[in-house]
């Protein structure tokens, strides 16, 4: 099936919004590492970041493959999907498993934008992808839990509202499950600011509003525990999948986004007489990048319509995700080389979609942590740590 063939009505009206953002203001943005504010206001407005929320609370009640044709045509366009697509990733775990008063008092205002979920608080400094070793604790205490700890590289905490939180309500139990003991909290950041809550800024290589959380004493209700206390893990690991399948979208955006601009400038450029396009050793590269993302986006379409069905797709969305971060890396580094000295100069915004890219070969899951799974879910290899 060709990328037409897949939401294309989606696809154009997502390409004509794009069209109102060109380079020039992700290029300011990115110089200031600020928050596209005005961008995500307009994919508010025209309901794209609600394509997740069923219908009666406001949304489209669309599948996750519309949510990846979102993305991907946003970084398609030179645009950068990280400033909102939490708010996609994470509505698994609330439409899920969340109760039918959280939802009603929640989705509605998160479909419309006066409240934005863009928050996803999950690592720690010391546990790293080893998710089963958060520390961040939230111990019960009438009708409130208490939250002690921190998080690091949290993306869109200063522009959430809402944050969904991964605790620790028991000890982690080496002898037993040690997936047991963590539990989901919806925390609404606007009251937790300055209250228990602190957050810091990190500044990055890229325009990510990344940030890393403190809480010291900061009380939540407990009416805001998502499901049953103690199994939040397995909650998350819906959020986890769509995460995965939604970033490998964009990446599918992002080596298309590549590949289209090599192309073009292969066929435009002129040296020694003849444009560059006409040697082998500038097309062979722009056309495998092309075999690669192309490969990478049907693997995505795959893992996406396994989660549609709600079966399990684990493994294939860390397939997805890898296939398709690593096409999307070798089509930024085929673009930089087609372009030579022009991929490096900040108009082109070559060199800026480069540094983005980048970030997927880490977040949200390393290379490495892919594979262990692989080799080990997948293929009964005995696990090495």
């Amino acid at each position: 099936m060709s990328e037409a063939e897949i939401h294309p009505e989606i696809r154009d009206a997502v390409r004509k919004l794009c069209a109102r953002f060109p380079g020039p203001y992700w290029r300011a943005l990115d110089r200031e590492r600020a928050y596209p504010t005005e961008f995500v206001k307009a994919l508010t407005e025209a309901g794209w970041l609600s394509v997740l929320i069923p219908e009666k609370y406001g949304g489209s009640g669309l599948g996750l493959s519309a949510a990846c044709a979102v993305l991907e045509e946003i970084h398609r366009s030179g645009a950068n999907g990280a400033a909102c697509h939490a708010q996609m990733y994470t509505m698994g775990t609330l439409l899920r498993h969340g109760s039918e008063a959280q939802k009603d008092k929640w989705l509605p205002k998160i479909a419309t934008g006066e409240i934005r979920l863009q928050a996803f608080g999950v690592t720690e400094p010391t546990s790293g992808t080893d998710t089963t070793r958060i520390q961040t604790l939230a111990k019960r205490d009438g009708d409130r839990y208490i939250v002690n700890g921190s998080k690091i590289w949290i993306s869109r905490a200063e522009h959430s509202d809402l944050m969904v939180l991964l605790c620790r309500t028991s000890p982690r139990d080496d002898k037993g499950k040690t997936s047991d003991g963590m539990s989901v909290l919806l925390v609404d950041m606007r009251e937790a600011r300055g209250r228990g809550l602190t957050i810091n800024p990190v500044r990055t290589m890229l325009n990510h509003a990344t940030t890393e959380l403190f809480f010291d004493n900061l009380e939540v209700p407990a009416e805001n525990l998502i499901g049953k206390e103690g199994s939040g893990f397995k909650y998350i690991l819906d959020g986890m999948n769509a995460e995965r399948i939604l970033i490998a979208a964009e990446c599918i955006g992002d080596g298309r986004f590549f590949i289209d601009r090599a192309a073009a400038y292969a066929k435009d450029r002129s040296v020694f007489g003849r444009a560059i396009g006409e040697n082998q050793g500038v097309q062979f590269p722009i056309a495998r990048a092309h075999v690669q993302v192309t490969a990478a986006s049907l693997m995505v379409d795959h893992a996406a319509s396994l989660f549609e069905a709600g079966k399990p797709c684990g493994s294939e969305a860390n397939m997805a995700k890898m296939t398709a971060s690593e096409a999307s890396w070798y089509a930024a580094d085929m673009c930089v080389q087609t372009h030579g000295g022009f991929g490096f100069a900040e108009e082109y915004d070559i060199e800026r979609k480069f540094r983005e890219t980048r970030l997927y070969q880490v977040a949200p899951i390393s290379t490495n942590l892919i594979l262990s799974h692989v080799a080990t879910h997948v293929l009964g290899l005995p696990k090495s740590f």
